[in-house]
């Protein structure tokens, strides 16, 4: 399993340099074999997890959570859902 944490700052930097609506529009360009302004580092399957990480924590933002709280609300449903798939 990769170790979630080691993308957090991409997250974090992805989330205040793009809206939702471009990373969502950036994963599309990746599920069609694309390239994206917003993230290229990796894996086909690692880069659809950074961007869609990213875009669920600015669509928090973008609800009134700060920056910090969506971070900890994404790490919280993370850990969830490894811990219901145990």
């Amino acid at each position: 399993m990769p170790d979630t944490s080691m993308h957090i700052e991409e997250i974090r930097e992805l989330a205040k340099r793009f809206s939702a609506e471009s990373l969502d529009k950036c994963m599309q360009k990746v599920i069609h074999g694309q390239a994206n302004e917003c993230f290229n580092d990796g894996e086909v399957e690692d880069v659809m997890n950074v961007l869609a990480k990213a875009e669920f924590v600015k669509s928090q933002v973008n609800k009134g959570m700060s920056l910090s709280q969506a971070i900890r609300e994404l790490g919280r449903r993370i850990r969830a859902a490894q811990g219901s798939g145990e």
